[in-house]
C-alpha cells in the first residue's frame, strides 16, 4: 500500500495558510477544521503555490512558552518550521512510518511535481496498517479453518 492509497480514501484537500498570517489566525483555521497543522505557502501566482514550511499546534505552543504575549503578535513566519520535509504518492505506508517514527513527525505534505496533493498525519499511517493487518488476519483465519 502506498500514500496515494490513502489520500484517494481520505482526499486531497489540503489547509494552508500564509507566512504573514497571525498566529489568532492559524488557531481560527485548525479550530474550524479540526486539524493539527497547516503548510505555509505563497499565494498561487503564474507558478502556482511555493511551499515554504508548516505550522503545528505544537509550533504555536513553544512560540507562545518562550514569549506569552497575545498570537496577534506573532507571525506565521517567525514559528513555522522552514525545513520542510514532503513525501510522494508513491512511497509505500511502510517507508513513510519508519520516517515519520524517526524524525518524530506527525504531518508530512505529499508533492508530486512540485505541487501539494495532500497531507498524511500519522493517524493515517496508522489506520491503514490496521486495516491491513486486519485484512490479513481474516483472509489467514479463513485460510486455516477452511
Amino acid at each position: 500500500m502506498n500514500l496515494q492509497d490513502i489520500l484517494r480514501n481520505k482526499g486531497s484537500n489540503v489547509c494552508t495558510i500564509e507566512p504573514q498570517a497571525t498566529l489568532t489566525e492559524v488557531a481560527q483555521v485548525l479550530a474550524r477544521h479540526n486539524i493539527g497543522s497547516l503548510v505555509v505557502c505563497e499565494p498561487a501566482g503564474p507558478a502556482g503555490e511555493r511551499l515554504l514550511g508548516i505550522i503545528t499546534e505544537r509550533d504555536m505552543l513553544r512560540a507562545w512558552a518562550k514569549n506569552p504575549t497575545s498570537l496577534d503578535r506573532l507571525n506565521v513566519a517567525d514559528v513555522m518550521v522552514r525545513d520542510l520535509i514532503t513525501v510522494l504518492p508513491t512511497d509505500s505506508v511502510e517507508d513513510t512510518m519508519g520516517l515519520m517514527t524517526d524524525r518524530r513527525i506527525r504531518h508530512l505534505p505529499v508533492v508530486e511535481n512540485g505541487r501539494l496533493v495532500g497531507m498524511i498525519s500519522i493517524g493515517d499511517i496508522v489506520k491503514a496498517q490496521h486495516d491491513s493487518l486486519t485484512m490479513e488476519n481474516y483472509y489467514l483465519k479463513n485460510y486455516i479453518h477452511g
